[in-house]
């Protein structure tokens, strides 16, 4: 099986002065559809630089970044545009919903900006307002929403573009406990049904044994992978 998402030996530097800082040092990780994959570790350790690098917004210094059986080295500025966004969903730690909006019409302008008839995506919008837990909400604006409703309207925009890779950066970060839960269990459930390789950057431990397995990272390197012991919640 082809696994949805390879890193090989991706390394990342950037100038610091009159010296390099490495942010990702000979990273390697492979996830298949399906599988959740919790990446914690302290702040600056890489984890937003592996998502980065993941999610084709920057190109790695040195190493492989293979999505779906392409080698994103290989393909142009507007061919890994394209791949990124057929491919890969991002949701980010806010949000970051059009005021004007509505819950579905925050769905459709992803749609619309990738050139499909706005019409045709308008059904699969709401089924996916319905299976974020949503329903009912289509026609809520973001002042209307509590702040998990917003990031399950941003989980849903995410999942409009049928992606193979699922990119999370903290998404319980402005969230109290209980919605945190329901956010990690909502990421397990798509996962599951739409069959992503889901990577979850996450500061939040409680919530890991939800996931197939635990990635550590630290000075830009991943230091271990394993399985959480406990049964999910």
């Amino acid at each position: 099986m082809i696994e949805a998402l390879n890193l090989i030996n991706v390394s990342l530097e950037y100038p610091d002065g009159s010296s390099t800082l490495k942010a990702l040092d000979k990273v390697s990780l492979s996830l298949r559809r399906g599988e959740f994959l919790s990446l914690v570790g302290p702040s600056g350790s890489g984890k937003s630089s592996l998502l980065a690098v993941a999610a084709t917004l920057v190109k790695p210094t040195a190493g492989l970044v293979v999505i779906d059986g392409q080698d994103v080295s290989a393909l142009s500025d507007a061919e890994r545009t394209a791949l990124r966004r057929d491919k890969v969903g991002i949701i980010f730690q806010q949000p970051n919903l059009l005021p004007a909006l509505t819950a579905v019409e925050q769905l459709l302008i992803r749609e619309h900006l990738r050139g499909k008839p706005v019409r045709e995506e308008r059904e699969k919008a709401a089924k996916l307002l319905d299976v974020v837990g949503l329903s009912g909400m289509a026609h809520k604006r973001p002042h209307q929403l509590s702040g998990g409703q917003r990031q399950r309207v941003n989980i849903a925009r995410a999942l409009m573009g049928s992606p193979t890779v699922l990119l999370v950066d903290e998404p319980t970060a402005a969230l109290d406990h209980e919605r945190s839960g329901s956010i990690v269990r909502l990421l397990r459930q798509v996962t599951d049904e739409f069959r992503t390789a889901t990577i979850m950057v996450t500061h939040d431990t409680e919530f890991l044994p939800i996931t197939d397995a635990v990635a550590t990272m630290r000075d830009g390197r991943i230091s271990r992978t394993l399985v959480p012991s406990s049964q999910p919640m």
